[in-house]
């Protein structure tokens, strides 16, 4: 077999050549799509150090045993992650208060948040059971005008006066959004 290849190649190695040259697997998957590592080497599964004699077939052997742990993966991860600016980290702590209205079919909610805590500083909404009861109508811009006040007032009492109010992603500053928006600026408090 030795000769058949050229007289350099040790009769290792074209046990080798030759094992990688064998005819295609009859079943398709990929275990049987590959040599058995021990039957190159004569010995068992153990992968040899890598030389130039060896065919490029083991090359993509030895690429399936590796995996990066865990461990690897996480600090990869960590270290593509974008780092925010100082204005992205320090903004919220400059304007703190953020305004937050949601419009359904049926009511009317428009509340006041502290962005660093999360917590939720003063609320108005037409489910509420003295709106409920008083408004004829719950979605209205009637309505929109009585929230829009009675966050104000509610913002007062907890001594706020300057609140910042962002759009949502597809979100239009029209309609009964600005007429809550709008009431809520002309009762004393100031949108950043």
């Amino acid at each position: 077999m030795a000769s058949a290849y050229g007289a350099s190649m040790s009769t290792g190695a074209a046990r080798l050549f030759a094992g990688a040259m064998r005819a295609p697997p009859s079943r398709l998957s990929w275990s049987a799509s590959m040599c058995p590592i021990g039957r190159w080497l004569d010995r068992p599964a153990v992968l040899a150090p890598m030389s130039a004699q060896q065919p490029a077939q083991l090359l993509s052997v030895r690429s399936a045993w590796t995996r990066r742990s865990a461990a690897e993966k996480k600090a990869q991860s960590q270290k593509n992650q974008a780092k925010k600016s100082w204005g992205q980290r320090t903004e919220k702590y400059l304007k703190p208060f953020m305004m937050d209205v949601f419009i359904s079919n049926r009511y009317i909610h428009a509340k006041i948040v502290h962005r660093v805590t999360s917590r939720v500083v003063a609320v108005a909404t037409t489910n509420a059971k003295d709106l409920r009861n008083s408004l004829q109508s719950l979605c209205d811009y009637n309505a929109c005008r009585v929230v829009g006040q009675l966050l104000a007032e509610r913002a007062k009492e907890a001594d706020i006066y300057a609140v910042v109010f962002e759009l949502r992603a597809g979100e239009k500053y029209d309609g009964k959004l600005a007429e809550v928006v709008d009431t809520f600026a002309k009762n004393g408090i100031s949108l950043i």
